[in-house]
Parts: C-alpha cells; structure tokens; sequence
C-alpha cells in the first residue's frame, strides 16, 4: 500500500465528494438533530471536501480534549469542536497539504461562527502511523477519532499503539471504518482506485479484532453498521464477490479488561445527564441502558462506564469478588451480520438486551 497514492487521490484526483465512485465514503442519513446542527455551522468549503464514511461525534465530550486522525479538510473537527465547547480542544492531523489547506484557511471563521473567545481547534501536518513524530504530549487526549481513515494506512497497528499511548486511562478510540467479509486478494489491496475509495485497504472485520487486541485495546465494542454500496461496474468486477460495510467501534483504554465476557452478577443504572441522551444511553450495538432501570452487565462492561468519561452518569453495583461464569450473549459481533442482515437496525436503535 503506497502512502503517495492515498496522498495524491485525496490531494490532487478528488476535488469534491461528488467524485468518488462508491458510497464508501459519504456519512448516512438519518442522524440526530443536534448532529444536523453541528454541521450546518461548518464552512460549506469543508463540507464539500469531507470523505469519510460514518459519524464519530460520541457522546459526553463537553470540556474534553479530541485528536482527529486523518482529519482532511476539517469537517469533524469542526463538528467536535462546538459539542466539546469552549474549554474542550480538538487538534486535526493529515498527511495531505491540499485538505490541511483548506481547514487551517478557516479556524477564525468557525471561531466567530461559534462566538468562542479562542480557536479550540488546530491542525498539524504528519502521519497517522507516526504520531510519535508529533510532539504531542503522552497520555493527553480524551478521545481520538478517525473516519474512515485507518483502512488508508499501510501499518494500522502502529496506528492503534500510537493513539494507544496518547490516550488517557479511560479514554477511547472512535472510529468509522471500512471492513471486508474476508480477506482481499492482492489485486485488489494493489488497485488505486479502490485504495483511495476506501475499498483497497479495508481489513477483514475478524482480523481487525486481533490487531485491535494486539493492541492494546482488549474488548472492541462495534457501535453500528451499514452495507456500501458500489455502483460502478468496473469496481463491481474487480471485487467479486466481496462485501463491505462501513462500521464504527469504539476501542478503550483500560488495562484491567478480560479476554472474554465474563459474569460477577453486576448491574448498572442509567442516571442521566448526558447531553441529547436524556432517557436512554447506547454504549455500543447490544448495550443500551434506559434511564432508571437496572441493567445486568458484564465484568468488561463495568469495568468501561466505571473507569471512562460515563462514570458520573452510573450507579454501578457489585463487583469481582464472586465470578458465575461467562456473562449470557457475550462475543464480538458481526458488523457484516449486522450491516447485511436483520440486525442492521440495531446500528439506528440498539435495543436492551443482556449482552456483555
């Protein structure tokens, strides 16, 4: 995989999102009103620009500090910036001069659009795969997103490990990518123009698990999933059978998770409180917590809402102390199961269940 051919497509082939050939990278409708909000306040030269495939405006980011991986002209970070606030920060990292151009060209005018005293947002130039390289300082950021990004990069597990180390204990990766129902033969890994849709580089979805794992990142928690489709038919020959779907996971940083979904009898209660997530709260595809009720959860699952920025939100009961075997539904989900199949509505509305 050639770091100069991404460059180049995203620099000099693409100009606007109307030139892409797949629907890899174009965010779906449907998303909530506050969202739709915070994107009408970006700059319509950003928007024209954006090219990745999900959302990845978490929830419960007001005051915290966000890094964008690959952030190209600017669009999330833009978006983020208005939901962290005034005392939040988020900092935008790319590769590619054209995109950095045009999202450094409008820092004041967002800082105006948002009546904040001080820009919240800068953006440096560097490589996703060596962030080391930036002097950004460890164990810093709250949160780091990417959007549809890390399928570009030739080693995505320096990707992983270096956002590992710049995560604080407790934070967490969120990010839209693309994956693969299997892995993809060279000829497709090799092909440009699938490389820069986004298609090329996608990893099969199981083996993103391990590498996430290998990691760092122990217990990926899949947020959604939606089918892409590919309506050119040049592409459509090239990838044969293969499917693919964008998926968003969120990865976190807790050294004390287990391998597995384990059950101590624990539960959780929903106080409320986060911002546009009054009555139910969705931590990830099979966890949902209802404000009020009590929730089983697994070790991991108390080990996340105990541990991250969700802490204040939760009564948590119980502990480790007496182990009952693995907890009911546990496992990593299929986002092709989930994208393609009757569980593609859950990516929308998760629904409560006793998943781990």
């Amino acid at each position: 995989m050639s770091i100069e051919v991404v460059r180049d497509y995203y620099g000099r082939i693409l100009q606007t999102s109307a030139d892409l050939k797949t629907d890899a990278c174009c965010t779906s409708g449907g998303m909530p009103d506050y969202l739709t909000e915070a994107l009408s306040n970006v700059h319509d030269e950003v928007l024209a620009k954006f090219y990745g495939c999900g959302l990845v405006l978490p929830e419960a980011v007001e005051g915290t500090r966000v890094l964008d991986l690959g952030c190209g002209s600017g669009r999330d970070v833009y978006a983020l910036a208005q939901l962290v606030g005034a005392t939040g920060e988020v900092v935008g990292v790319d590769m590619t001069d054209e995109q950095l151009h045009v999202a450094e060209k409008h820092v004041e005018w967002h800082q105006d659009r948002f009546g904040y005293p001080r820009a919240n947002t800068r953006f440096l130039k560097g490589y996703i795969e060596k962030l080391s390289d930036l002097n950004l300082k460890p164990a810093s950021f709250d949160l780091v997103v990417s959007n549809c990004v890390v399928n570009l990069s030739p080693d995505k597990g320096a990707v992983l490990r270096g956002a590992l180390e710049l995560l604080k204990p407790g934070g967490e990766i969120y990010f839209a990518d693309v994956y693969a129902d299997r892995r993809l033969d060279d000829d497709i890994k090799e092909h440009p123009v699938l490389l820069g849709e986004c298609l090329g580089g996608a990893l099969y979805w199981n083996d993103f698990l391990q590498l996430a794992r290998q990691s760092g990142f122990t217990d990926p928690r899949l947020v959604s999933a939606r089918p892409l489709e590919v309506n050119d038919s040049s592409i459509i020959e090239k990838i044969g059978a293969a499917r693919f779907v964008s998926a968003t996971y969120r990865l976190f940083r807790i050294d004390e998770m287990e391998a597995g979904c384990e059950n101590y009898g624990q539960t959780a209660i929903y106080l409320g409180g986060i911002a546009n997530h009054y009555n139910v709260f969705h931590l990830d595809a099979d966890r949902a917590f209802p404000r009020g009720q009590v929730v089983p959860v697994s070790g991991n699952t108390q080990r996340i809402l105990s541990t991250s920025r969700f802490r204040q939100h939760f009564e948590l009961i119980g502990n480790c102390s007496r182990h009952y075997g693995v907890f009911p539904g546990g496992g990593a989900k299929d986002p092709i199961e989930m994208a393609y199949g009757e569980a593609t509505t859950a990516a929308v509305e998760p629904i409560n269940s006793t998943c781990c």
